[in-house]
Formats: structure tokens, sequence, C-alpha cells
């Protein structure tokens, strides 16, 4: 690869300091308080850490690929930030990668995921100290709010800057959270009985019905 400018990478501080930032963000509207919350929080942490430590400090995807992209992109010094947004060159896109269609719309969907997180904690923490179950807001429309905002959130930084270590990541916790929603739903019904069935019944699990977002209908079906 050519090497025109300094290296982007090596910057561990900053990797850190990123890292920090977004899972103590997300610990503020999360705040994981049973074993399977700290492993839903956990899990949304490592592929945090992982991201920022190949976007500042260590660029392992680039490493691997090299070669690969040495021949496709002999032109690109690959060392240096703007080329580390894979997705921007692979497609061939012009410009600012900062200022792409990809970069726009990962940031409205770690926008998106990270007000959903809020939305969902202060519905969830007011029924809790109720002692009702939550139904209202977000849990309305879907019965696992919370874990889509965490997949939301991280689709979005795959958008804008993905590699080897979060694309394998993704899938295996998007699994995890499908995984965790079950045995949240086997509790959950343990506990509300009737009240919870007919709730799951009239609410889909992850992805909101239209008869429901428009408000036109009541939707029957589950994800």
């Amino acid at each position: 690869m050519n090497h025109t400018e300094e290296s982007a990478y090596g910057f561990w501080g900053i990797a850190i300091i990123n890292s920090l930032i977004f899972i103590c963000f997300a610990f503020s509207y999360f705040k994981p308080q049973t074993k399977r919350d700290w492993r839903t929080f956990g899990t949304f942490s490592a592929f945090i850490f992982a991201l920022f430590a190949e976007m500042y400090g260590f660029p392992l995807s680039i490493y691997l690929l090299s070669g690969w992209l040495s021949q496709k992109f002999p032109q690109v010094d690959f060392l240096t930030h703007d080329s580390g947004h894979l997705l921007h060159t692979l497609l061939g896109l012009k410009g600012d990668p900062h200022f792409d269609v990809l970069h726009i719309l990962s940031g409205l969907l770690i926008v998106a995921g990270f007000l959903l997180l809020s939305m969902s904690w202060q519905v969830l923490y007011k029924a809790q100290q109720l002692k009702k179950l939550a139904v209202e807001g977000p849990y309305q429309y879907i019965r696992h709010p919370q874990y889509v905002a965490f997949v939301l959130v991280m689709l979005g930084f795959l958008f804008q800057w993905p590699t080897l270590v979060t694309l394998i990541m993704f899938p295996i916790l998007v699994w995890t959270y499908i995984r965790l929603s079950i045995r949240e739903e086997n509790e959950m019904e343990k506990e509300w009985g009737d009240s919870y069935r007919k709730y799951a019944s009239e609410t889909p699990r992850f992805f909101p019905s239209l008869g429901k977002l428009t408000g036109s209908s009541q939707a029957h079906s589950k994800a």
C-alpha cells in the first residue's frame, strides 16, 4: 500500500475515550440491574470497544485484507482515517466519507437507537416502580425495544466503519439477544400470566406492525 500521509492509527487513548463515551452513554439509559441486563450490556460494550480499537488503535481488518486491497485499490492509502471507511471505498463513493449516504444513515441509526433506549428505560423504570407490566411508549409497539435499540446502534456503526471482528460479532450478538428475549418472555409469563400472554399476542417481538404504527388497526402477529 502507498503511504502518502501519516498513519491515523496507534491512538489507543482516543480509542479508549471514545469507547467509554458510548458505553457510559448506553449505561446511563440502560442501567443494568439483573444478570441478564449485565450480559446484554457487556456484549454491547465488547462490540463498541472492538470497533474503536480498529478505528483508532490497530487496523486489524485492513492488515488482514492488505494484499487484496492493495491489488484492488493500488492508489489508496488505507492507513489514513478517511480510507478506513471501507464501505465508502469499496462502493466507489466519492468525496468526504463523513458526509456520504452511509455515514448519514449510520448517524440516523445510532441516534434512533439511543433515543429508543432512553424512551424504553423511562417506561420500564416507571412500570417497575408501580409494579405493573410495561406496555406503554415503545412497549406498545414491540415487546423488546431495548434489544432493538442496541441492534440499531451496532448496525449504525457497521455502516460507518465495518471490521471483520464486528461483522462476526454482530450476528452472534443478535442471536444472543433473541435467546435472552425468549428467556425473558418465559419469566414474564410466569410472573404476569394471562396479562402478559394477551400483551404478547397483540404486540410483535421486534418488528412493529404497520397497523400499530399508523393506529389504523390492532396487530396480532408476532415477530
